[in-house]
């Protein structure tokens, strides 16, 4: 059984909540905001690390209505290995590796010019049974070079 799987995001636009830390009064705007989106069959937020905190993405659908101090971005999409673990107990030195060697077994390596990005998975119902929360760490990516 393979534990890392591809998924490729398409080109589309994103709602930016802007460089900042859990907390901070942009990241609890963006946070009820979004959490107010009709929840689908899958998360549609994703967090990235900007170097100087961190950015909350959210996919933005024709006709959505956004707070107009959150940006609209061009998302560029592309290929990711997707990890999932325990957020916040996450190995990532163990993780990278298992990625890695996923990657040299079929073909891929990681693509350094786009960010990595994670999104929790799990939904209310099942991390109040299971008392914590599943993240899929995507690993942007791209065939290897021969």
């Amino acid at each position: 059984m393979q534990s890392i799987r591809i998924y490729e995001m398409p080109v589309c636009k994103m709602v930016s909540s802007g460089t900042g830390m859990f907390g901070a009064e942009n990241f609890n705007r963006f946070e009820a905001w979004f959490s107010s989106q009709k929840r689908g069959l899958f998360p549609r937020d994703f967090l990235y690390w900007a170097g100087d905190g961190f950015v909350w993405l959210y996919l933005y659908e024709d006709g959505m209505e956004v707070p107009p101090e959150f940006e609209i971005l061009n998302f560029p999409g592309g290929l990711y290995a997707v990890a999932t673990d325990i957020d916040q107990k996450t190995d990532r030195d163990f993780m990278n590796a298992e990625v890695d060697k996923f990657l040299d077994q079929n073909g891929f390596e990681r693509d350094l010019s786009r960010s990595e990005l994670g999104n929790i998975i799990t939904s209310p119902l099942a991390q109040k049974i299971m008392e914590y929360e599943q993240m899929d760490y995507y690993t942007p990516i791209k065939a290897r070079v021969k």
